[in-house]
């Protein structure tokens, strides 16, 4: 299921997140201080360095406007709320440093796809690729002429093998995965309660570094420090469809097990199949996590539904760093290896506001009504 390249970054991750909590953790305490630093290593082990620390004077940005430079932006995956959050920050960005976005492509999770939209895109000849890889060995040649022919690179969570920051690309840059899986696994039990229960886990059966540390953080934080929850059924979902497989998935394990108080899924989209699963078999006191704050799980946690609470990612303010990082690459500025942002906790409690630090905008209609 997983490679061995897929496990550097999270078992330090492990090592780093266990070593600063307790046993019987208080998740309350636990989930204030993930906000204040990031648990995450990169794709090949690099310590994070902040998106904060990252800037251009007027001066480079100067520079950069001169160049009439192009990017385009090669998504894995263009039908969330994340993915669109990430490319409103990338626009927002280059508009600023006066980069022209000449494409914006959408893979639907399919590695051949990508490869041709890298393709396509190349022969329009732009300065820059923005990109995250569905598939990073499936993908790297494609990655890899595009770094041949001078193109500059910033990719998003994840990196091909083979392919070296400085070298071939700029930088890699990512939220904090592992304190989100962490976050999602204390706001589980927190919504338990100090007797715990039973829970099963959606987690992406593929070969991607990011939603691996998810699965990582969450399985290592409830086993670490709730030894009064039990994790009695895992399955994973390999998509296109992810809400589909997530909840015939889901559906299986609210039959096998009944008396299941729980299910942790690996990101919104197949939360929203756990949703589905949970309505059809009547089980309306399941509690859900997941993690990313995409509009439909922020409305079921606002009307006081299956989700109690999830890890929220920063995908616009992301992709303002990639932006930035691509103008460090048009100007040759040393640029660290990996950039990471802090992860984001969420319950109802704060829901609104996070939405605004994650967004940079008010919560939709549909939320603010749902709060009511």
């Amino acid at each position: 299921m997983f490679t061995r390249r897929t496990l550097i970054g999270s078992v330090a991750a492990v090592a780093i997140a266990l070593s600063a909590m307790p046993a019987a953790a208080d998740p309350t305490a636990a989930l204030a201080a993930l906000q204040e630093s990031v648990l995450s290593k990169g794709p090949n082990g690099e310590d994070p360095s902040p998106a904060a620390d990252l800037s251009l004077s007027s001066a480079e940005i100067d520079r950069i406007k001169a160049m009439n430079a192009t990017a385009a932006i090669v998504m894995h995956y263009g039908g969330n709320d994340w993915s669109r959050a990430q490319i409103e920050g990338l626009k927002f960005q280059f508009a600023e440093m006066g980069i022209d976005v000449i494409a914006v492509t959408d893979a639907g999770f399919k590695p051949e796809k990508q490869v041709a939209d890298i393709e396509t895109v190349m022969a329009r000849q732009p300065d820059i690729i923005v990109s995250v890889p569905t598939d990073p060995a499936a993908t790297a040649a494609a990655y890899k002429a595009a770094a041949e022919a001078g193109v500059k690179i910033v990719f998003m969570e994840n990196t091909p093998p083979g392919m070296t920051a400085g070298e071939d690309y700029v930088s890699v840059v990512s939220a904090d995965n592992y304190g989100n899986g962490v976050a999602a696994a204390h706001l589980m039990a927190q919504a338990l309660g100090k007797d715990g229960g039973q829970i099963g886990l959606v987690y992406h059966a593929a070969d991607f570094f990011v939603t691996r540390q998810r699965y990582d953080a969450f399985k290592a934080t409830v086993e670490a420090n709730y030894p009064e929850i039990e994790i009695v059924a895992e399955q994973g979902i390999g998509g296109p469809d992810f809400t589909g497989d997530a909840e015939k998935v889901a559906s299986a394990m609210l039959t096998s097990r009944s008396d299941i108080d729980g299910i942790w899924a690996v990101w919104d989209v197949p939360a929203e199949g756990v949703i589905s699963a949970a309505r059809v078999a009547g089980r309306n006191d399941l509690i859900i996590t997941t993690i990313d704050l995409g509009e439909n799980v922020a409305i079921n946690m606002a009307q006081d539904g299956f989700i109690k609470g999830l890890g929220a990612q920063r995908p616009f303010d992301q992709g303002v760093a990639e932006a930035m990082l691509a103008g460090y690459g048009l100007l040759d500025k040393a640029a660290p290896a990996f950039v990471a942002l802090p992860a984001l906790p969420v319950s109802k409690d704060n829901l609104l506001e996070a939405w605004q630090a994650v967004y940079r905008t008010e919560a939709t209609k549909n939320i603010q009504r749902s709060m009511k």
